[in-house]
């Protein structure tokens, strides 16, 4: 980070927060904006950073440009950004020597909001009259933080394997708001360490209630399933099983989707019920903002696997010119959703059990999944398995068609071929077709490079190929 985006990033706390802020009267909020870094002093002040959803909400989109739910026609491919261009091919060099790269710099502002709240909680004796409270912004500011660092893991970071992972370069840990400090990376040992803690804690502060009415808020249901989603990325699948259990014994809701109205352009209400933490991918991406538009077609063997009944397909996407498009987002919005929600959980939960052996459990939720998503019009055919070997193909498989265009293909196709998988993604443009091979060095992005400089020469870089 150079010295002009820290600037920036002080001068933003402030300002946006007094902005959300809107009419508090706290003498933090209300006083005159400046490039001073400022630390507020009461609980309300600590909220109001944590509820600001301008900092907050967003996560990064090049692992999902650089996945295979899509692909796009060369003209829109020439109007993107260097970055996005160059990331859907997996170039050796993403950046093309620009920094101030969103998908880095949001994570660690958020990192830097949520490290300003628990210093500032340290100053903050509770007393019996607002320790419920100084415990939520506390869970809150670690969930957040956990949040951040999981997100950048899995584009900045190797996937995790535990015989390196302790000599693997992870991402930058930092836990105390000092922007000045220099940046040196952890290991990836290290880095989901981090992430484990700052989440087991969370998990024992926040309270057990799903905000319904403020899902930029988390709760103990959503401090659990984001540690499910950690472990599985991880593939510590007997601990992603637990978590996951214990997240839908406290809330399991599933929509069903034939009460949705599938004609509407968006036919997913905004804050659905199943949602337990409300995040969307980056806004300003020139090809995942405003789902609306035709430019993102969706890959052929993805949406022909969606069989007649399967309410996904028309609620999820539409055709235009015989052309599957994004209709629009799980979370009622244009932008796509990448929060937390019910139904990965289930998908969490019933491929740890089927990898633990565990057939019928497996296809219970698998199948307590699926006949919320079928028409009623048609016969739900619920789905069997030889084996849990099977039951697992099924899962996977599910996987992939529930949680499409939500942050997470990136990540499992990084995991999954850390096992074996032996998935190759493809992608044409200008009658070329650029190939990803399975472990490739490409599936972990470069620093950016005015990160790079800033830190250099405590600042390693991802070892990068010129793509296939």
């Amino acid at each position: 980070m150079n010295s002009a985006s820290r600037e920036r990033i002080i001068f933003c706390l402030f300002i946006t927060a007094s902005v959300i802020a809107g009419c508090s009267k706290s003498d933090f909020l209300g006083k005159k904006p400046d490039t001073r870094l400022v630390i507020p002093t009461t609980l309300d002040d600590l909220q109001a950073l944590l509820d600001n959803q301008y900092v907050m909400q967003e996560t990064p989109e090049l692992g999902e440009l650089s996945a295979d739910n899509f692909y796009m026609t060369y003209s829109v491919w020439q109007g993107l950004v260097v970055k996005e261009q160059n990331a859907y091919l997996w170039s050796k060099d993403i950046y093309d020597g620009i920094g101030q790269v969103p998908d880095w710099d949001i994570p660690y502002q958020q990192v830097l909001y949520a490290n300003i709240v628990l210093e500032g909680l340290s100053k903050i004796t509770p007393d019996a009259s607002n320790q419920t409270r100084w415990n939520t912004l506390k869970g809150t500011a670690l969930f957040l933080r956990a949040y951040a660092f999981h997100n950048l893991s899995q584009v900045f970071a190797p996937v995790y394997n535990p015989a390196t992972a302790a000599t693997d370069m992870g991402i930058v840990l930092r836990t105390i708001p000092d922007v000045n400090a220099k940046s040196i990376r952890a290991s990836v040992q290290a880095t989901y360490d981090s992430i484990l803690s700052d989440l087991r804690q969370a998990a024992s502060l926040l309270p057990a209630a799903v905000p319904v009415n403020n899902l930029n808020r988390p709760s103990q249901p959503a401090a659990l399933a984001l540690l499910a989603r950690v472990y599985l990325s991880m593939g510590a699948y007997d601990q992603a099983w637990s978590a996951a259990n214990s997240c839908l014994g406290m809330y399991s809701f599933l929509m069903r989707f034939d009460s949705l109205p599938s004609g509407k352009s968006i036919p997913v209400v905004n804050a659905n019920p199943e949602t337990l933490y409300q995040s969307v991918m980056y806004r300003s991406s020139g090809v995942l903002v405003g789902a609306l538009q035709a430019k993102v077609i969706i890959d052929s063997t993805l949406y022909a696997s969606y069989q007649p009944g399967d309410l996904r397909r028309v609620i999820f996407y539409r055709t235009s010119s015989g052309l599957p498009y994004l209709k629009g987002s799980y979370n009622g919005s244009a932008y796509c959703f990448s929060g937390m929600a019910t139904d990965e959980v289930y998908l969490i939960r019933a491929e740890c059990a089927a990898r633990a052996g565990n057939k019928d459990a497996a296809l219970n939720d698998l199948n307590q999944l699926l006949k919320h998503r079928w028409d009623s019009m048609y016969v739900f055919n619920p789905v069997t398995a030889a084996s849990a070997e099977d039951a697992l193909d099924s899962v996977l498989v599910e996987r992939r068609k529930e949680l499409a265009f939500r942050g997470l293909r990136w990540s499992d196709l990084r995991r999954l071929n850390n096992e074996g998988a032996g998935d190759t993604i493809y992608h044409g443009l200008n009658g070329q077709a650029h190939r990803l091979s399975p472990n490739s060095l490409n599936y972990v992005l470069p620093i950016p490079p005015d990160v790079l400089d800033f830190n250099k020469p405590a600042m390693l870089n991802n070892p990068r190929v010129d793509p296939d």
